[in-house]
């Protein structure tokens, strides 16, 4: 493994490319009394076959336990069987543990060890939900930055006081040691370790099948209070939907508020409050967000000057486009190009 990188949130993706080999071995854990969820996000994205991707080496996925061949209830009312045991989650690139049976309860001593041992040798260490509790017992987020559901914070910060919580972002990266918030979070989260392994390009081909975005903008404070569910399917979620479908087809030209709300047959003062309700942010800085996305697949293929990079997605000047991009990726154009460029060497 490389070393590891300043911790990031998820509004902050200054990724050093870590490339994994034709062999890349992705094990995620199974319990006793789990959700499915997480676990299917962990299949879905690392366990499906991918012929959309041509012949790019896709990943190796196991499902383990601590006790393999044996059913585990799952909640539901169904079980599943992990034919794999705590030996080959630790032998793996990427270790994901969804969630744990109780957050705050203690952590089983043979997963401790064998994330320890994982870890030891360079492994990558993930975790969503209150799989965070898992990741802490082992001591390896100890000073440092870590997150988990909102609802967990608390006490994940009140057992281990050595670990930085922060509740409000989806993700941070420490490098070595990764941790997201909820549930949903965790698609974010192996979205993003996607685009670290292989990039922007390939990372939004698996976001499309997916059907959700790439890279989500904001953080899991906006849901603390049930915020979603204050919107219905309503009118101006419609419109809202339809101008952001329109915006994202004209990123490369002018797109202002009114701009915006007109395409979705809104007032501006109406499109805005609603807008941001919806999304965590404001129309404006979420064009900008889809901008820079919109900009990595093509940094990413070294056609073209930064400048040239920086009209072809709409922003009015190279300047405006480099202080955006540092601030929302925390790393310049031309260091993100050339991190690829120093991949394709190797490859």
């Amino acid at each position: 493994m490389t070393s590891a990188p300043a911790p990031h949130a998820s509004t902050a993706v200054d990724i050093e490319i870590r490339k994994p080999s034709p062999a890349h071995k992705v094990a995620v854990l199974a319990f006793d009394g789990m959700a499915p969820f997480e676990l299917a996000v962990v299949v879905e994205v690392f366990g499906l076959s991918r012929p959309e991707l041509g012949d790019i080496p896709w990943y190796e996925l196991q499902v383990c336990s601590a006790e393999p061949g044996r059913d585990l209830r799952v909640v539901g009312g169904f079980t599943l069987r992990a034919e794999h045991g705590l030996d080959a989650l630790a032998a793996a690139d990427t270790l994901i543990i969804p969630g744990v049976s109780r957050a705050g309860g203690p952590i089983a001593q043979p997963l401790v060890d064998a994330l320890r041992t994982a870890h030891a040798r360079g492994a990558r260490l993930v975790s969503i939900c209150s799989g965070a509790f898992a990741l802490a017992a082992t001591g390896l987020l100890d000073g440092r930055r870590a997150t988990t559901h909102w609802r967990y914070a608390r006490t994940l910060a009140e057992r281990h006081p050595g670990i930085e919580v922060d509740p409000d972002v989806l993700y941070v990266d420490n490098g070595d040691v990764l941790t997201s918030a909820g549930s949903a979070a965790g698609i974010d989260l192996c979205l993003y370790l996607v685009r670290a392994d292989h990039g922007a390009s390939v990372a939004n081909t698996v976001a499309r099948r997916f059907v959700v975005p790439p890279h989500r903008e904001g953080g899991q404070a906006q849901f603390i209070e049930a915020a979603v569910g204050q919107i219905g399917p309503d009118a101006a979620d419609d419109g809202i939907s339809q101008s952001m479908t329109w915006a994202l087809q004209r990123l490369h030209t002018p797109l202002s508020v009114s701009t915006l709300a007109r395409e979705a047959r809104m007032s501006e003062r109406s499109f805005l409050r609603h807008f941001t309700r919806r999304n965590g942010v404001s129309p404006i800085r979420w064009v900008i967000s889809q901008r820079v996305s919109a900009s990595l697949p093509l940094l990413e293929s070294g056609e073209g000057t930064v400048d040239e990079v920086a009209a072809a997605v709409g922003f009015d000047s190279t300047a405006t486009y480099r202080h955006h991009f540092t601030r929302q990726m925390r790393t310049t154009p031309t260091a993100y190009r050339k991190a690829f460029v120093r991949v394709a060497v190797r490859m």
